[in-house]
């Protein structure tokens, strides 16, 4: 047991976390607050560590809140530890779906600067987990929803294994991060982000629905985008914001034609426009624009993050090869298919054609 829960463990999932925690609502650059701001936690996931890692923790449901290592932070005490216990008032408002004491948490707001509402859902796996309405538990959307009415800012914090539809509160709130289960260091990463010691770097690994039907994903075939069908989500997948701005431009492919031996180079310049430094995940996505069988309208087919200090640019290269160009076709398996292809990054396209 010589190599358990050593230090370089610890450093390991606090940096996956950080990198992974996603922000996708910044109004008027809310954040990152200020470490003397006077904010108010609620919530019924600030002050919890199972939420933060899930089902298969230490038991089978991840839910046994007892058994969770005592040294580790809740996201309501590493806040206390970022900005001061005095900085800090907590009260926990609701349950996952019952009121507890939303009157008090109302008063607090009210002598907070801002709020910082902590929601989700609970520990869970398999068939104990499973849900009929992807939509947030009404006890907590009443607490979000009568703490806004205050007009006191309301920062959004969502710890979930999967995306519970917030789409009513999600337009009043002026910050929202997307947590996930982003593990035992998640409570640390989640206050670094919040107070600026970390600027956010994460995008969507799934496409966060607008309404609980809204299943359409993003690699949707044309089909499943017609007569009634569309794709139009809280946040497009590969979403997610950052302190700071950048600039794509310059995208090159080494050749327009090409044989299913060849390898394509595709390279673009990634600029940072804004005022600190950050990390960009560059996304590349293809469209095959014809085949055999219906293909989507689009696939992410390679990604880099890479940091970039103010002004700086960095040329991101991918390459392509036939594994990339390739689909199972009507007999079941791989194949690769002559025609047209287009190469989308960001808001720059180029075409080619396989031979």
């Amino acid at each position: 047991l010589k190599d358990f829960a050593k230090d370089e463990f610890t450093a390991i999932n606090l940096n996956a976390a950080r990198e992974s925690i996603i922000l996708t609502k910044n109004e008027n650059n809310i954040l990152p607050l200020s470490k003397t701001t006077k904010v108010l936690v609620t919530g019924p996931t600030a002050n919890l560590l199972s939420v933060l890692n899930g089902g298969w923790t230490i038991t089978w449901q991840g839910n046994e809140e007892s058994l969770y290592p005592a040294e580790k932070n809740t996201v309501l005490e590493a806040i206390q530890n970022k900005v001061g216990s005095k900085n800090v008032n907590y009260v926990e408002g609701c349950s996952f779906d019952k009121d507890i004491n939303t009157n008090k948490a109302i008063t607090e707001a009210r002598n907070s600067d801002v709020v910082i509402i902590c929601l989700g859902e609970a520990a869970y796996c398999e068939t104990p987990g499973s849900i009929f309405d992807l939509t947030l538990n009404k006890a907590q959307l009443d607490l979000a929803n009568k703490i806004m009415e205050t007009g006191k800012p309301v920062i959004l914090i969502m710890l979930e294994g999967r995306p519970r539809v917030i789409t009513d509160i999600s337009q009043k709130a002026k910050g929202i991060l997307i947590g996930f289960l982003p593990g035992m260091e998640g409570g640390n990463a989640i206050a670094d982000v919040l107070f600026g010691d970390v600027n956010p770097s994460g995008k969507l690994p799934v496409t966060y629905p607008k309404t609980p039907n809204g299943i359409t994903l993003y690699d949707y075939k044309p089909i499943e985008k017609f007569d009634g069908n569309d794709y139009k989500p809280l946040w497009p997948f590969g979403y997610g914001l950052s302190y700071t701005t950048f600039e794509f431009s310059n995208l090159k492919i080494s050749s327009h034609e090409i044989t299913e031996n060849d390898e394509l180079i595709i390279k673009i310049d990634v600029k940072n426009t804004g005022t600190v430094a950050g990390k960009e995940v560059v996304q590349l996505y293809l469209t095959d624009m014809y085949g055999s069988v219906t293909r989507p309208n689009k696939q992410l087919k390679g990604f880099e993050k890479v940091l970039l200090n103010p002004g700086e640019v960095k040329i991101v290269e991918f390459k392509l090869n036939k594994q990339h160009l390739s689909f199972i076709g009507l007999e079941n398996k791989r194949i690769f298919e002559p025609g047209d292809f287009v190469i989308t990054i960001e808001n720059h396209t180029a075409n080619f054609v396989l031979k």
